[in-house]
């Protein structure tokens, strides 16, 4: 039979974004506790791999019987934003596709390399990507966190003089950063869940 992933669109993927932060993270704390939820909540081990991004072009990956994410350790020493994001990656695998992984056979990053190149088409690879980069964005940058984070800057910026409707100052730019700080991502993951929630167009 063919490999097939399930498709889920954004909004059913934010539904169980916050059906995962409500039972795990009920006190709603910022920033999310990923390292935590994974090992504690999750059982699964975090195990650094020396030059695994090197060799393989792989930050993370979870294994098939989804109980350990296997991840850079340089990336797990020295970045710990793209750290923190590539748990919630490979936990919104374990959340969204364990059936999937179920279907799968493979034992190291090699073998699962061997899998997105031989068996799994790369439409339905994008499918799977799509659903865990959307997750985890979701997770560590809640919709409602993020709401009042975002216009908390906006009115402070306001009060000093700084105009954000124009889109070419660079202040937008600098909302993003220093909300990516309070969250402990990437500005690259605020300004895309900023766009999915659409707040500058509000």
């Amino acid at each position: 039979m063919p490999f097939r992933a399930p498709f889920l669109r954004y909004d059913e993927i934010r539904n169980r974004a916050e059906a995962f932060l409500a039972q795990y993270q009920p006190m709603r704390a910022i920033p999310v506790p990923i390292e935590r939820i994974v090992e504690s909540h999750f059982g699964i081990d975090i195990v650094p791999v020396p030059g695994l991004q090197e060799a393989f072009d792989v930050v993370a990956y979870i294994t098939q019987d989804l109980r350990e994410i296997r991840v850079d350790e340089f990336v797990y020493l020295r970045r710990h934003n793209r750290y923190r994001f590539s748990l919630a990656h490979e936990l919104a695998h374990r959340v969204l596709h364990a059936d999937v992984f179920g279907e799968l056979s493979f034992t190291d990053i090699a073998g699962w390399k061997r899998l997105m190149v031989g068996s799994i088409p790369e439409q339905q690879y994008s499918y799977l990507e799509f659903h865990a980069n959307s997750f985890a964005g979701l997770a560590l940058v809640p919709p409602a966190e993020l709401r009042e984070a975002f216009h908390d800057f906006l009115e402070e910026g306001q009060e000093h003089g700084i105009e954000f409707d124009e889109p070419d100052t660079g202040a937008r730019e600098a909302a993003e950063a220093h909300i990516a700080k309070l969250f402990e991502v990437s500005s690259d993951v605020v300004h895309r869940r900023i766009e999915k929630d659409r707040l500058w167009h509000d």
